[in-house]
C-alpha cells in the first residue's frame, strides 16, 4: 500500500516531509495525490498555492504539458 493510500484509508494527515508527494496543506492530508484526487474543483491560484508557486507559473507548466502530450499522441499517430 503506497502512503496516500494508508493516510486516505486511515484518515491519517502526512508527516514524511520528504516524500515526493508532500505538500503543506492540512485540507489534504499534506499529500499532492489526495489534494489532486480531491472533488474539489481546484483553480490555478489554488494549485500555486499548494506549491508555493505562482499562478502563472502553473500556467506555463499546464501549457507545456499539454505540449508534450498533444507531440506525443502526434508521434504515435503518424
Amino acid at each position: 500500500m503506497k502512503c496516500f493510500e494508508h493516510n486516505k484509508e486511515f484518515d491519517k494527515t502526512c508527516r514524511k516531509k520528504q516524500c515526493r508527494y508532500w505538500i503543506e496543506c492540512k485540507e489534504s492530508k499534506n499529500c499532492a495525490i489526495l489534494a489532486s484526487n480531491s472533488k474539489e474543483k481546484l483553480t490555478l491560484e489554488d494549485v500555486g498555492k499548494l506549491f508555493s508557486v505562482t499562478r502563472m507559473r502553473i500556467c506555463q507548466i499546464e501549457k507545456s504539458a499539454i505540449k508534450k502530450l498533444r507531440e506525443k499522441v502526434l508521434s504515435i499517430i503518424n
